[in-house]
C-alpha cells in the first residue's frame, strides 16, 4: 500500500513538472484561494513542498504519508476560513512544530 501512494505522489509530481518548469510560485505572495483553485495536482505539490520546508534538517529522509495528508487537509480547512490569507501565513501554525 505505501509503493502505491509512493508512485501517486510521484505520478502528480511529475505530471506537473512541465507547468512548474515554466512558472514560479512565491508561497509568501499565493492565496490560499489561489491553493484551493489550484486543483488535485497543484495541492499535493504545495503540501509535499511545505511538509519538506519545515521538517528538521537533521530529520530522518522519510515521509510519513499519514501526516502529510492530514496536515495538508487541516491546510486546506484554513484556507477554505480565510482565502486572503497567504499560504505561506496559513501554514505556518500547522506545520511549524
Amino acid at each position: 500500500m505505501r509503493i502505491v501512494r509512493v508512485l501517486a505522489v510521484s505520478a502528480a509530481l511529475i505530471s506537473f513538472i512541465p507547468v512548474a518548469q515554466a512558472q514560479r510560485l512565491d508561497l509568501s505572495k499565493t492565496t490560499c484561494k489561489e491553493l484551493i483553485e489550484s486543483g488535485k495536482d497543484g495541492l499535493v505539490i504545495v503540501w509535499s513542498w511545505l511538509y519538506g520546508y519545515y521538517s528538521d534538517q537533521d530529520a530522518d529522509p522519510v515521509i510519513d504519508f499519514d501526516q502529510l495528508t492530514k496536515q495538508g487537509q487541516r491546510l486546506v480547512e484554513v484556507c477554505r476560513d480565510k482565502p486572503t490569507v497567504d499560504i505561506i501565513t496559513a501554514a505556518e501554525p500547522i506545520y511549524d512544530k
